[in-house]
């Protein structure tokens, strides 16, 4: 089969054409039987391409830093989904653009197609960094110091396709918050940013409050401050040194312990960050500059059109200012933040919605991280109009964020994790709010999140009232359930609190417990009460009291039919969970890595051509890594963390006399960790490697020839 060429765009980078063209031919190797199939999810995942629930299908993630989007890019995104996907855009808490169904060989076109808009697809999944989020408001927040939008582009930039971050033990997450109100969640993320000025001398000096290793999951950790104040030139380096430490150190044989938030955990805050510290004195930067400019801060709408338009629906207009508008720092103009039910809007709105933007607001469109929207620069004129066009495509409902607004993944619909609908069980949700507490749209502390099992995409460990996917047994029959949790989310104070776990219910009967919950809280909470504070003092007079509340709901003694069928599903349940791809996986066929760390060698040598001695030094450090896994495996020893593989090769192969490096193994390799890299360290480096990898070779031919 001949390798598709691609009618590169001059706008597509060398780069980006590169990677495209690496995964067509990936693609037709896997095809072909010539790469094994764990190797390539491992690489498919790092370009965003992601198996579906679905047989022969893929969901393709569309990373967009901050989630900002224009309306040129949205058109292009909903013509791929018409063309390649479902015709459906699905919004996610980490601000990225879902489409699913797409056919394997299809991706690389999808990837070429949006790398002409500027959009890349480049580790949108598997292990590494993520899409980096930010506070939606960032730019026009009243409340923030300074807009946080260029610093998480400069991560964003800097990371992207970085040699210290394509392959570590587990994803790595970073978020920037617009104040201390930590509206991004830095506090479950590896990394957390908030931003914090100080005066010295009489001048302003931009730095962050930094947080590290949160994270949700089936085990979730607050994250622990690293800095009160770190100035803002020294967060790349920061970042750049808490990374090769997780490299380093993570775990990697155990994927459920593999996440930063253990390592720091195990190892103690104060040991981290002195690993930390000496990464930092080793780096060819101690501190890098931050271009400001290198994001537009405000892109004003192209015109005022229909300033003496007259709301369709009056009573609905006041109700969506109210709850979803509000006035920018920027004074004159507004924000407008649109609900977009379960994240997704089908492709013929999504022009329609592009089009609308390009009307009345600034093309510079943010997803939220509850699944929605926000449109910035309108002008309190427009606003008639700009609701009665949205209202045509349902995008002008009340209660933005509010108790009404639910966050929830895609559960069952898609993912192969998933246990039970949280999809159905939102739309159940939002239904009976609506008719049984009309009033709950102006209530925006509390937050119901949703997962569809307990790996904390819908973020349900952070919600006020929280669930997340399951199954309960009666007898032989299993019943679609969720896990109830109360208590997490942002205080008042913006510090984070973690949900606990109350009881376990059959999903049909959750609309009757978040009934049962929102009607003591108005009965019992005092005046002005937060649902949280409400939470903790009654769990401080008796800790059973929400268990005793919903116990009744899940007495399976009085199981009816219906509880059998899942909410928006018509057949009675069946348990199916497949293989989660969320994180990657770990590979330990030799003849893989080996080829891996050939590959590995190519990649540095290319980076090391165009004199980027620093990257390519640490991708000769992954080199010598892989190699020396793939030996350890043929040895039978079992591979974990990066410190572990170098010291067990030194110890299995190089003492042993086994293996000949020319020196000890453990002391070379990790110079990476010990010198400044500079042209001369990096070359002797690479060509050390480059010997390493031949030496390889003859090693296994000569163990084939002793085996026969």
């Amino acid at each position: 089969m001949a390798d598709q060429v691609f009618p590169f765009a001059p706008q597509v980078s060398e780069a980006a054409q590169f990677d495209i063209q690496e995964l067509d031919s990936k693609i037709k190797a896997f095809r072909n039987n010539t790469l094994d199939s764990e190797k390539f999810r491992s690489f498919r995942l790092t370009r965003g391409v992601y198996g579906q629930r679905q047989e022969g299908v893929q969901m393709i993630r569309i990373k967009l830093p901050y989630g900002k989007v224009t309306p040129e890019q949205l058109l292009r995104i909903a013509d791929i989904s018409d063309k390649y996907a479902s015709g459906n855009l699905h919004l996610t808490t980490r601000q990225d653009i879902q489409i699913h169904f797409v056919k394997l060989e299809n991706a690389p076109l999808v990837w070429n197609e949006l790398e002409e808009v500027g959009v890349t697809l480049r580790e949108a999944c598997g292990n590494t960094v993520r899409n980096i989020t930010a506070s939606y408001t960032a730019g026009i927040d009243p409340t923030e110091p300074f807009d946080v939008t260029p610093y998480a582009h400069a991560l964003f930039e800097y990371f992207l396709r970085n040699p210290i971050c394509q392959e570590m033990g587990r994803k790595f997450k970073i978020a920037f918050s617009s104040s201390e109100e930590d509206t991004a969640f830095g506090y479950m993320h590896d990394l957390g940013f908030l931003p914090k000025v100080k005066l010295e001398d009489g001048k302003e000096i931009r730095g962050f409050k930094v947080y590290v290793a949160g994270g949700l999951g089936a085990q979730p950790f607050l994250a622990h401050e690293a800095f009160d104040f770190l100035p803002e030139n020294k967060i790349i380096p920061f970042t750049t040194a808490v990374i090769r430490v997780f490299d380093r150190y993570g775990e990697r044989s155990k994927r459920h312990k593999a996440r930063l938030k253990y390592l720091v955990n195990g190892i103690g805050m104060e040991a981290f960050m002195q690993l930390v510290q000496k990464e930092w004195t080793v780096l060819s930067e101690a501190t890098i500059e931050i271009d400001r400019t290198k994001v537009d801060t405000i892109l004003l709408p192209s015109s005022v059109p229909n300033e003496g338009a007259v709301p369709v629906d009056p009573v609905k207009f006041d109700l969506w200012v109210k709850t979803n508008v509000f006035e920018q720092k920027q004074k004159g103009y507004y924000g407008v933040q649109l609900r977009q039910p379960l994240g997704d809007l089908a492709s013929d709105k999504a022009r329609i919605f592009a089009a609308i933007v390009q009307k009345y607001a600034s093309p510079d469109i943010r997803i939220t991280v509850n699944q929605g929207w926000l449109l910035k620069f309108v002008n309190q004129t427009s606003l008639p109009a700009l609701f009665n066009e949205l209202n045509t495509i349902g995008l002008a409902e009340p209660g933005f964020d509010s108790t009404t607004d639910i966050t929830a993944c895609p559960g069952t619909d898609t993912c192969n994790l998933g246990i039970a609908s949280s999809t159905g069980l939102t739309e159940a949700l939002e239904k009976m709010m609506k008719e049984e507490f009309p009033d709950i749209i102006f209530n925006k502390n509390i937050k119901i999140k949703i997962s569809g099992c307990m790996n904390a995409c819908g973020q349900h460990t952070i919600g006020n009232i929280g669930f997340h996917g399951m199954s309960i047994k009666k007898g032989t029959q299993v019943l679609p359930a969720m896990q109830v949790m109360l208590g997490g989310g942002l205080e008042p104070d913006g510090i984070g609190s973690l949900a606990d776990k109350v009881i376990k219910l059959p999903t049909k009967r959750c609309p009757d417990a978040v009934k049962h919950i929102l009607l003591d809280y108005e009965n019992n909470a005092l005046e002005g009460e937060y649902f949280n504070a409400y939470y903790r003092r009654q769990v401080a007079v008796d800790k059973m009291y929400f268990y005793k509340m919903l116990k009744p709901l899940s007495e399976l003694e009085t199981i009816v039919a219906e509880d059998f069928v899942d909410w928006g599903h018509s057949e009675a349940y069946v348990t199916e969970v497949g293989v989660g791809e969320c994180a990657g996986v770990v590979v330990d066929l030799i003849s893989t890595l080996l080829f891996e760390a050939e590959e590995k060698l190519q990649w540095t040598l290319r980076i090391a051509a165009k004199g980027n001695y620093t990257d390519a030094a640490y991708a000769a450090y992954a080199t010598f890594v892989c190699g020396a896994k793939a030996l350890l495996t043929g040895e039978g020893v079992a591979c974990n963390t990066q410190m572990a593989m170098i010291q067990d090769f030194q110890k299995h192969l190089v003492d042993t006399g086994k293996f000949d490096f020319g020196g000890s193994f453990e002391s070379f390799v990790l110079q990476i960790s010990e010198v400044k890299v500079d042209a001369a360290f990096a070359q002797a480096y690479i060509q050390k490697a480059t010997t390493f990898i031949d030496s390889i070779k003859t090693y296994r031919v000569k163990q084939a020839v002793t085996i026969d």
